[in-house]
C-alpha cells in the first residue's frame, strides 16, 4: 500500500473525516486489520483563514508548498489538499513536488458524469464559488458546467461554513438554509449538487436531496485509496 500525504487542518473537522474514511476504505477493501498508511500535515486553521480573508494568496501558496514538500520528504507517495478552497494553488504546489497531487475536483467530476449529470449546483466557500480555479477546471478538464447560488445565498453558504461548520457547530436552521438554496437551484436547471466544501457533508447528506449529490470529501478519499492500492 502506498503512503497518502494529507495537507489538513483546514478545518480539522473535515480532516478527521478524511482520516476515518481512508481507514474505513482500507479495511473494507483489504479486510482484516488493514488500515491506511497516512502522513498528516495539519495547519492551525486560524492562520490560514487569516491569509484567505486578507486575500494574501501569495503567502498562502508558500505555506502550502512547504507542507507538500515536507510530506514528500517524509515518504508520502501522493498528496491530497484536504479542502476545496486551497486547490486555488494546485498548479504551484504540484510544480514543486515529484509525486502526484490528487485534485479534489477530478473525482467529483467523474462521479457527476457517471451519474449522467452535467449542471450541478456548487455549494462551497465564496472563494471556490466565485473564482475560476474550481469551476474552470470542471469545465475545461471534464465538460461539467457547475452553477452557483445568487450573491446573497453565496454569503449565507460561506458564513455557515466558516462561522459554524469549521467550529464544529451543526445547526438545523443552517441545514434548512442549504436545502432551500438547493431547491431554488433545482427549479432553474441544476440537475445535481456538489458538496464543494469538505465540511458540508457534516451538515447535509445525499439523502436530503431528490437529485444526485456528490460529497467531494468522500470522493476525494476514494480517489486517494484507488491510488494507494495501485500496483507499481
Amino acid at each position: 500500500m502506498k503512503v497518502i500525504g494529507l495537507i489538513g487542518g483546514m478545518s480539522w473537522q473535515s480532516t478527521a473525516t478524511y482520516y476515518s474514511e481512508l481507514n474505513r476504505m482500507a479495511r473494507s477493501r483489504l479486510g482484516g486489520l488493514h488500515s491506511a498508511k497516512i502522513l498528516l500535515w495539519s495547519f492551525d486553521f486560524a492562520e490560514v483563514e487569516a491569509l484567505q480573508a486578507a486575500g494574501n494568496w501569495e503567502t498562502a501558496t508558500t505555506v502550502m508548498i512547504k507542507a507538500a514538500q515536507a510530506l514528500e520528504r517524509g515518504g508520502a507517495d501522493c498528496i491530497a489538499i484536504c479542502t476545496n478552497t486551497m486547490h486555488m494553488m494546485y498548479e504551484q504546489v504540484q510544480a514543486v513536488v515529484s509525486i502526484p497531487l490528487i485534485h479534489i475536483a477530478d473525482g467529483a467530476a467523474s462521479a457527476i458524469k457517471a451519474a449522467g449529470c452535467n449542471k450541478p449546483l456548487l455549494l462551497a466557500t465564496k472563494h471556490t464559488m466565485e473564482k475560476d480555479f474550481y469551476r474552470g477546471r470542471l469545465v475545461s478538464e471534464h465538460g461539467v458546467d457547475a452553477m452557483v447560488p445568487n450573491e446573497d445565498d453565496r454569503d449565507y453558504v460561506h458564513q455557515i461554513i466558516y462561522g459554524e461548520l469549521c467550529a464544529g457547530k451543526i445547526l438545523s436552521a443552517s441545514k434548512t438554509c442549504y436545502l432551500d438554496i438547493a431547491e431554488k437551484a433545482f427549479k432553474v436547471g441544476a440537475d445535481s449538487i456538489i458538496f464543494g466544501c469538505t465540511e458540508i457533508g457534516l451538515l447535509v447528506s445525499a439523502d436530503d436531496f431528490d437529485r444526485p449529490a456528490f460529497d467531494t470529501t468522500k470522493l476525494h478519499c476514494e480517489a486517494l485509496m484507488d491510488f494507494a492500492l495501485q500496483e507499481d
